[in-house]
């Protein structure tokens, strides 16, 4: 399946919760991430996310797709982070 996850966390586990996403995923932009993940490691990101985020305080948001086939990404600016994936 494929992944947006994006996220407002408190500054300081802002760090740890890149750190973690990126094990599974791309880093597109400031709190954003995206990309193909397995139902096994989607669920593992979401408990590793869990033991370190605040659920009073941040948030964690996941958007879910089974294709990108209907999808297109269009940037305006300057274009952050890694790899494209949505064509």
């Amino acid at each position: 399946m494929f992944v947006i996850e994006v996220y407002d966390v408190n500054e300081k586990r802002v760090a740890k919760v890149l750190k973690v996403s990126r094990k599974y995923l791309y880093w597109v932009q400031n709190s954003v991430l995206e990309g193909d993940i397995s139902e096994a490691n989607y669920k593992k990101l979401k408990m590793e996310l869990k033991r370190i985020i605040v659920t009073d305080e941040d948030s964690v948001m996941f958007y879910t797709f089974r294709t990108t086939r209907y999808s297109q990404r269009e940037s305006l600016g300057v274009v952050k982070g890694g790899e494209s994936n949505i064509y």
